[in-house]
């Protein structure tokens, strides 16, 4: 998981299989919380999930900015390089 390209990639399929979301409504500016209804629970199975295929530790502070898909896409993709 390199590129941001290939970061969106594994974020839409993490959310499609952890949470049964039509692909369609994950773009990069859908918001988590009001768009695609994850709620603070539904983001620490994501954040778990993002860290087992990363490798990385990735805690809490590191998403404290996060409010859209690409968003989170920008923090990943920020560790992944780190």
């Amino acid at each position: 998981m390199q590129t941001r390209e290939e970061v969106l990639e594994h974020v839409k399929a993490a959310l499609v299989e952890l949470f049964e979301l039509e692909p369609d409504r994950i773009s990069p500016s859908a918001r988590l919380n009001e768009d695609l209804e994850i709620d603070s629970i539904d983001a620490v199975d994501l954040m778990d999930r993002l860290r087992r295929q990363t490798g990385r530790k990735i805690s809490a502070e590191n998403f404290r900015s996060v409010r859209t898909v690409d968003d989170l896409v920008t923090a990943v993709h920020a560790l992944v390089q780190a």
